[in-house]
């Protein structure tokens, strides 16, 4: 089992490691929020060797060009034509190492590949490879020389997470590790890119019931009304948490999505596209905490199955 495989290396977060592995299957891009040296990193770089997917990673400084991570043409002396010579985004999973570093000009060269699997140079498309996974991590906002994501770059990660600090057990177990260099080497790759795009199949096709679409549908609209929000879910990120249910029952050995799917999933999905009314800051309230409002006044449904 593929988690079996990232616990080797990433000690201590299970729950981190399984909300990865749901945006995975479920086809989307994840965002690692955190101070350094949690262990974000290690963690994309072990889903990589888990799924054998070719893996480029990028660390992201203010000098860092467009051109790095789309490729760029250069001219060819002997034969009289330019040549295309790919970026970073030309893989399976990119690690975009400290995505909130380099400027908006760079950030905004992964629009286009997040989206929709391209990437486009001198007026030409190319596809990347397929899966393409971009797993980001960036420090939180207010470290020195970070700057925020625009919302139109974040509403394309399907799930923000933080890892947090270890707990003393697991930390020493980090440090031992560490010292025998032990954890990384141990994961072994237990799955292919083709394997995953079959497994995403069957996750795409689980069954949800029209209430279950009628609940998400309620939850994404009090995101839109809410005081204490400005700037609501958009119909993106309707369909991640779907997406997202449907993954977490696969993980759970079902076929059929339950409303414990989708309370699940709902705050990674929603908590960094949400933007709080200047209310919600004046009085110290969080996204996070706003979001479990919504969860305890819409009322959970009861599905009956057949």
């Amino acid at each position: 089992m593929t988690m079996q495989e990232i616990r080797k290396a990433v000690i201590g977060k299970d729950a981190c490691i399984f909300k990865v592995m749901m945006a995975v299957l479920a086809g989307g891009h994840i965002l690692l929020e955190d101070i350094p040296g949690v262990g974000k990193t290690t963690m994309a770089m072990a889903f990589s060797k888990a799924m054998e997917l070719q893996q480029k990673r990028v660390q992201f400084t203010p000098d860092v060009l467009p051109a790095d991570i789309t490729g760029f043409s250069m001219y060819q002396k002997e034969t009289g034509r330019f040549v295309y010579q790919p970026g970073a985004a030309m893989c399976n999973l990119l690690l975009a190492d400290e995505i909130n570093r380099t400027s908006p000009k760079t950030q905004s060269a992964l629009l286009e590949v997040m989206e929709e699997g391209r990437v486009s140079v001198d007026g030409v498309s190319r596809p990347v490879p397929d899966p393409f996974i971009v797993i980001a991590t960036e420090n939180p906002f207010g470290s020195a020389g970070t700057q925020m994501l625009p919302e139109s770059q974040v509403d394309r990660f399907m799930i923000c997470i933080s890892m947090g600090y270890p707990d003393m057990k697991a930390e020493i177990e980090i440090v031992k590790g560490n010292v025998s260099h032990s954890g990384e080497r141990e994961v072994h790759p237990v799955m292919n890119g083709a394997e995953l795009l079959e497994m995403r199949k069957i996750v795409e096709n689980l069954f949800v019931h029209d209430v279950l679409y009628q609940y998400i549908g309620k939850l994404v609209q009090a995101t839109r009304q809410h005081e204490m929000i400005d700037l609501g879910l958009s119909p993106r990120g309707t369909i991640s948490i779907t997406r997202m249910a449907k993954a977490r029952a696969f993980l759970m050995g079902r076929t059929y999505v339950i409303p414990e799917d989708i309370t699940e999933v709902y705050p990674d999905v929603s908590v960094h596209r949400i933007r709080l009314s200047a209310k919600a800051r004046v009085n110290h309230t969080t996204a996070k905490t706003v979001l479990e409002e919504i969860l305890t006044q819409i009322p959970r449904p009861t599905v009956r199955r057949k």
